[in-house]
């Protein structure tokens, strides 16, 4: 693997701050901490300059919260300058260089990707009916707080020699446990940090049908021994390479006789269906806090399943409690 020089000059142009300031702010124009930004911005701008060239830039303290939905989670927030500024001027110059690395089954957090890209190559795969009767549906233990520091640097340093880069992403990746929900930098670490993993499933295991949104992962084979062998491979992987887990409640299963649950589908070999939880709150929401662009949002969602009878029901009957 070739590695990567001379990139840090390019993160600390004023042009590519500016550009990173720009994009931080992109639908967050009326937040607080943006507007006290813009009071002083091209003095900041050139002071975040002179703190990432004399290598004096520090994280600052995060704000923590708490999010429900889809699940119980610890959220990370960083204020707007230095440090979301500071992420995206990062990103500017890595996103490409990163996104490279992974493969064609990652799809999260990834322009052009994302949930319905996944669905899509979902589908096709069930197409290949004997090749698809079996799924293994698996996800990593509090993957986030779980990333090894020391592991994820590794994996960097194989990847990228400018010591000053080096320098700027050991004091992000630092400034917490794990990586923090919430950052910027965050989703991209994730997806480089398990990219070797996608590489050895496709390249080295030979697995044919591997889908990865985020740490949620489906695998299908014509057989139970298949997955049950890829299963004790990938917990082989994880604690040898990551020093990660396989969460417990793993299945390998049937898709004829219970489909599979992922990004928000129900996919079978013959249709898709949306997830019940997604069902339900659409119904909810018709019923108690009815409005155009949540209809419109929900619609979205349900033209990429089997959803036309559903649509029908929800739609004619808005105005009755479901």
């Amino acid at each position: 693997m070739k590695r990567i020089n001379n990139l840090y000059q390019q993160i600390c142009s004023l042009k590519n701050l500016e550009l990173a300031d720009k994009k931080a702010r992109k639908g967050k124009m009326f937040q607080r901490s943006i507007q006290e930004h813009d009071k002083n911005k091209v003095i900041n701008l050139l002071q975040l300059q002179q703190m990432l060239l004399t290598r004096t830039y520090k994280t600052s303290e995060y704000i923590t919260f708490k999010v429900y939905e889809p699940k119980e989670r610890d959220v990370y927030r960083l204020p707007y300058f230095p440090d979301r500024i500071t992420h995206h001027a990062i990103m500017n110059i890595l996103e490409p260089i990163f996104v490279a690395t992974f493969t064609t089954d990652t799809y999260s957090c990834i322009k052009g990707k994302g949930i319905h890209a996944a669905a899509a190559k979902l589908k096709i795969a069930l197409k290949d009916q004997p090749g698809t009767q079996f799924c293994l549906k698996l996800d990593i233990t509090k993957f986030y707080p779980n990333v090894d520091h020391g592991i994820l640097k590794q994996l960097l340093r194989r990847k990228f020699k400018d010591q000053d880069l080096l320098w700027l992403l050991d004091e992000i990746i630092d400034s917490a446990a794990g990586l923090p929900i919430g950052n910027y930098l965050s989703q991209y670490l994730a997806n480089f940090y398990l990219s070797h993993f996608d590489h050895w499933i496709k390249e080295q295991k030979g697995i044919k049908y591997y889908f990865r949104y985020a740490d949620d992962i489906v695998i299908l084979a014509p057989n139970k021994p298949e997955l049950h062998q890829a299963l004790a491979d990938i917990k082989n992987y994880f604690d040898k390479e990551l020093n990660l887990k396989v969460k417990p409640n793993y299945q390998i299963f049937p898709v004829a006789a219970r489909g599979i649950d992922f990004v928000g589908y129900v996919f079978y070999h013959t249709h898709t269906r949306l997830r019940k939880t997604i069902k339900q709150n659409f119904a909810r929401m018709l019923v108690s806090n009815n409005n155009s662009a949540s209809t419109a949002s929900y619609c979205g969602w349900a033209k990429h399943a089997n959803t036309k009878n559903l649509l029908n029901k929800l739609l004619n009957g808005r105005n009755k409690k479901l």
